[in-house]
């Protein structure tokens, strides 16, 4: 067995009724997520654009900011707000989401997508009258459908739970797991900082974060929701890669599984969802940079489970994933608009 292929319709029929244009709004469009929303929407079939918000560049055409929009919109950036609209983005950092719904408020109406970490735990899932559901699809898309808010999944995180999630759906993620990702520079956000800085990133490799990474926390919760107590423990050694986007992940432990069993429970798991695929191949991040995809290599080495995860950290793992789940919500084709081709050469 040399891969595992499914069987998705690539042309779907668009489900009948539901909505026509979702108008929505993007707080936070200056920085790196905003921008990926930016290039996903302006395309989307489905939505229209009602307001890009940043303080800093109201009134800046947004192909200022993100040059490679020149040609594609002449939309700007606005300084107000508007309420007319279906669904608010919140592309802002962490800490940020809390402090802006809370001099904000925002109507209940509207459906919220928060790409901060503020909403994910579960003690923190509930703002006011806005409950907020953890959006992983792979996880929880039934929840994601009902849902009116969503807290979209860290970077670190869906890149780990979707090369965990099917061990933890039969409780076979009772070993020590051991975990080794590394993450372009994109993943630290566009303020300049000393790790950052081209002169330092460049042709340089560091571990920051080692056993600690917050992610942990809602990789805990998202194991714990399908295996219940007992879950091995995860180490986790993150580490600061010397290139632009995307994350692979090395992920091991102990198993009884045989490959070819392995490869049966990742592939049914997944059967699914249409963004994440599994092979036994070697794969690499050209293959899925610039889309909203995630590859499983999935391998036995000895007793040894060795599942190598790779994705977009700013697409599956940030913007990409966050209009996945508002299809999810206005019940589109969850592929709606995310039809990316990869970099590849």
């Amino acid at each position: 067995m040399s891969e595992i292929n499914k069987n998705i319709d690539i042309n779907p029929t668009p489900p009948s009724g539901g909505w026509g244009v979702i108008k929505a709004g993007i707080v936070g469009g200056a920085g790196y997520t905003g921008g990926e929303m930016l290039r996903i929407l302006i395309n989307h079939p489905n939505v229209e654009i009602a307001f890009v918000h940043s303080n800093s560049n109201a009134g800046n055409y947004i192909y200022e900011v993100h040059t490679d929009l020149f040609g594609d919109t002449d939309l700007k950036f606005a300084a107000e707000l508007s309420n007319e609209i279906d669904v608010l983005f919140l592309c802002v950092g962490h800490g940020d989401a809390k402090k802006f719904l809370a001099a904000n408020p925002i109507p209940d109406t509207i459906r919220i997508i928060d790409l901060s970490q503020d909403f994910r735990l579960n003690q923190n899932a509930e703002f006011g009258s806005k409950k907020f559901v953890y959006g992983l699809p792979e996880l929880n898309r039934d929840a994601i459908k009902q849902a009116q808010n969503i807290a979209n999944p860290g970077c670190f995180a869906t890149c780990l739970q979707l090369g965990m999630l099917p061990l933890a759906s039969k409780g076979l993620l009772t070993a020590e797991v051991n975990i080794t990702a590394t993450t372009g520079s994109t993943g630290a956000g566009q303020s300049l900082s000393q790790t950052s800085h081209f002169t330092w990133r460049n042709d340089n490799l560091s571990v920051y974060k080692a056993f600690d990474h917050q992610h942990l926390n809602e990789i805990g919760e998202s194991l714990k929701q399908l295996q219940g107590d007992g879950v091995g423990a995860i180490n986790f050694i993150p580490y600061r890669g010397d290139y632009t986007r995307g994350i692979i992940a090395s992920i091991y432990t102990d198993s009884d599984l045989t490959e070819e069993e392995a490869l049966a429970l990742y592939t049914a798991y997944y059967e699914e969802h249409p963004f994440t695929h599994v092979t036994n191949r070697n794969i690499d991040l050209k293959q899925i940079v610039n889309t909203n995809k995630c590859f499983l290599q999935v391998k036995k080495h000895g007793n040894k489970l060795l599942i190598i995860s790779i994705m977009d950290n700013l697409l599956k793992g940030a913007s990409g994933q966050a209009v996945q789940n508002m299809n999810l919500l206005f019940g589109l084709d969850e592929r709606a608009g995310l039809r990316l081709k990869a970099t590849a050469f």
